[in-house]
């Protein structure tokens, strides 16, 4: 087995004949995998076909490429390597080719310690798996998480991947999961259970489907929480089916200079229990780049709740907040819509709007660690929030949704966190502000995956 070297050629040799990888003829004859243990013989034939079909060496790479690129998304190996030989067994061909892939499977106990970001909270979670349970990249884990907001978590997970062409994942779950929500002055206890199956429908068009069961109890977070709030208070045992539809087609998560994003959700409560409505909620976002590495920016949210009238209810967790430096910057924290002694009490159908303008910092290089890192931008906020009332006249539909909406713009600074998440410093300034809301006026900070 040879080694193949290469360098830069001279000036004079630059000019030479150049190899043609297609006209050199190639075929896969036999292909070893080693270090197999635990991982099943046939999850790995059936990854590694393809490269028999290759009629060229140029081919031949690119097969073998794709198929390392799969056997290290099984979720059973933690290192593959390649090596290619000629062929000289009794059968071998002119141009018969031998391939080794060379795999250490994943340990079957481990361990992880990890951040994570959401909703201006900041999260630390440790816990124990098993990976490649069955020889399959299946995984069973137990987590434990604490957030910045006094939030608790754990939960225990078993993952099964399918490896098909629609990356098919279905996971089981049974968590309990605690937080609270100090503006709206409650704190609430989930114990329940959830099947989840996710698929890729499209290139870029992730779906998922969730069935879930959870039995919750909301209490008061202090003796000054509002007397609207505390009768909400006591158990309730809710079973919702969720569907997700994700398309993504940005060039970047944290600051994309081009694309389209949109997120469709859906969830049903009422299959059982005593909790039941209809919400839906749409999320979209366009960037459009322009001159001197400046980016527009658009987005828009929006959401929906009917209540069920067959004998189920709905409570103040199910209902929709607003306001924050994750949605509508230059209030605090779900300080838009109905209050009741400083307390939010949610609604039943809200919408915002964004627009943004985002350039690289000043006076920095170009293509430089800080200005990858760090944007400057304007923004100019929208939206309301209310138990409205609509009919079947679009118009008066409108006047209704545009009538007190609130309106806020400033300026500030944005940070890329780990690729995943962002901060934001902005001062922001309300402009249109309602009775009962809660304006921040000035310096507002924010950390989060997804703004608006």
């Amino acid at each position: 087995m040879g080694t193949l070297h290469a360098k830069s050629p001279e000036p004079d040799e630059a000019e030479g004949p150049k190899m043609d990888l297609q006209a050199l003829k190639a075929r896969v004859q036999r292909v070893h995998v080693d270090g197999l243990a635990r991982t099943k013989d046939d999850l790995v034939i059936n990854t590694v076909r393809d490269v028999f079909t290759a009629q060229d060496f140029q081919s031949v790479i690119l097969k073998i490429h794709e198929v390392r690129t799969r056997l290290s998304k099984l979720g059973c190996f933690k290192e593959v390597g390649v090596f290619i030989d000629t062929y000289e067994g009794p059968d071998a061909l002119d141009d018969g080719i031998e391939v080794t892939f060379e795999v250490r499977e994943l340990n079957l106990l481990g361990a992880k310690v990890n951040t994570s970001v959401g909703n201006n909270e900041g999260s630390v979670s440790t816990g124990g798996l098993l990976k490649n349970v069955f020889g399959r990249g299946e995984e069973l884990s137990c987590e434990y998480s604490h957030g910045t907001k006094k939030s608790s978590s754990f939960f225990t997970t078993f993952t099964k991947p399918f490896h098909n062409d629609a990356a098919t994942v279905l996971s089981g779950s049974v968590y309990q999961q605690g937080s609270e929500a100090p503006w709206s002055g409650y704190k609430e206890l989930d114990r329940g259970v959830l099947l989840s199956l996710a698929f890729d429908s499209a290139p870029q068009v992730q779906q998922k489907l969730v069935l879930e069961g959870v039995w919750r109890y909301i209490s008061c977070l202090s003796r000054s929480t509002a007397f609207a709030v505390r009768e909400q208070a006591g158990h309730s045992l809710k079973s919702a089916l969720r569907h997700q539809l994700i398309v993504d087609k940005r060039d970047d998560v944290v600051f994309p200079t081009d694309g389209v994003a949109f997120t469709l959700k859906n969830e049903l409560a009422g299959l059982g229990g005593d909790i039941g409505f209809l919400k839906n909620e749409v999320d979209m976002q366009v960037n459009l780049p322009l001159p001197a590495d400046m980016v527009i920016q658009g987005g828009v949210i929006a959401g929906h709740l009917l209540p069920l009238r067959n004998n189920k209810t709905h409570c103040i967790t199910d209902r929709f907040s607003l306001g924050g430096p994750t949605t509508v910057r230059g209030f605090e924290m779900c300080g838009i819509g109905p209050h009741s002694d400083g307390c939010s009490l949610g609604a039943e159908m809200y919408w915002a709007a964004a627009l943004h303008a985002y350039t690289p910092l000043p006076l920095l290089h170009r293509g430089g660690t800080i200005s990858e890192k760090f944007r400057l931008h304007a923004f100019v906020n929208t939206g309301n929030m209310g138990d409205f009332i609509l009919t079947d006249n679009f118009k008066e539909n409108l006047r209704t949704l545009v009538r007190d909406m609130r309106l806020s713009y400033g300026a500030g600074l944005a940070m890329n966190l780990g690729g995943f998440a962002r901060v934001e410093l902005n001062y922001c300034i309300p402009l249109l502000v309602q009775r009962g809301d809660r304006p921040s006026h000035g310096l507002q900070f924010g950390v989060a995956t997804d703004f608006l």
